[in-house]
């Protein structure tokens, strides 16, 4: 069953078109993959599903029914981008007061920030103040203060942003454990190579429209190009009879793309013949990064994911 559905949702700011129709559908304890550049419209698209923004055309259906910010926020977990603790505040406090505003009471929500901060080594926080944290300390915080009340809807919005390796291992571990006990998580980023490690499903949204809409390894296939890794112990040499291009040679491996009409088992059977002493041979499936630069070939957006990549 759907957690979201969002049916052919609009959002202009004077003349330019911020999210320009619309329509995805996210399932119940899925993870879900909202990519795009900056500007991209994931941002529009995030506060009109937590009711920040009203949209100008379309409709939000939350857990099978119209979305009703009033009543529905409260099973919503949002972390944006920016983020929106009180500085001036004591950690402990404030994250009772946030669990008390989504309907906790002090003593559940006691044990449930004391479970958190157990879990993220942060028990010695407890009286500290946020503007004495650093940028890594005060995500964890923010993290925390977005699901303890245990929402249906988990959205996040760059969580990794300023998060070493460590603690960035630390946070995936918990998306995964929200999702096995029944949370949906939207995950939100410009960060490719973390959305191939995590979610199942994407959208990707370029200059407020939806480009791409599937599962991770479906898009995968749908742009795949025919190209495999072969390693030898040594490497054969080739004659014109082969039914693939030789691409690239490298450390004892050919990359090679299949001829059209032809099939991967052909090229294999192609290098057994000539007892040729193969290690590997493997698919190259190109990563998400690639199949945006190449939906936008060209373009501003693309240059971006370029200069990321590289």
């Amino acid at each position: 069953m759907a957690i979201l559905e969002l049916n052919h949702l609009k959002k202009h700011y004077a003349t330019q078109k911020a999210v320009d129709d619309i329509s995805f559908t996210i399932e119940k304890g899925s993870i879900f993959g909202l990519l795009g550049p900056n500007g991209a419209g994931k941002t529009t698209l995030l506060r009109m599903i937590t009711g920040i923004f009203y949209p100008d055309d379309g409709e939000i259906l939350f857990d099978g029914k119209p979305f009703d910010p009033e009543n529905d926020i409260i099973h919503i977990g949002y972390m944006p981008e920016e983020r929106g603790l009180y500085k001036k505040m004591k950690i402990g406090e404030q994250a009772l007061y946030l669990a008390r505003l989504k309907g906790l009471s002090r003593n559940d929500a006691l044990k449930k920030i004391k479970d958190w901060f157990v879990r993220f080594e942060m028990q010695s926080w407890w009286n500290k103040k946020v503007e004495d944290l650093s940028k890594g300390m005060s995500q964890k915080l923010q993290f925390v203060t977005t699901v303890l009340h245990e929402p249906k809807l988990i959205i996040l919005d760059e969580p990794f942003s300023g998060l070493d390796p460590v603690n960035t291992n630390l946070i995936k571990d918990e998306i995964y454990n929200l999702a096995k006990r029944g949370a949906t998580v939207i995950f939100s980023t410009h960060r490719m190579e973390q959305v191939e490690e995590i979610c199942d499903h994407i959208v990707l949204l370029n200059k407020g429209q939806k480009i791409l809409d599937g599962t991770v390894q479906q898009v995968k296939q749908d742009f795949k190009e025919n190209l495999f890794r072969v390693g030898f112990e040594i490497t054969p040499s080739l004659d014109g009879n082969a039914p693939f291009e030789l691409i690239d040679t490298k450390d004892h491996s050919y990359i090679i793309k299949i001829k059209e009409g032809h099939k991967a088992n052909e090229a294999l059977q192609y290098f057994l013949q000539q007892n040729a002493a193969i290690i590997a041979f493997n698919e190259i499936l190109p990563s998400l990064n690639d199949i945006f630069i190449k939906l936008v070939e060209d373009t501003p957006a693309a240059r971006q994911f370029e200069a990321i990549t590289h």
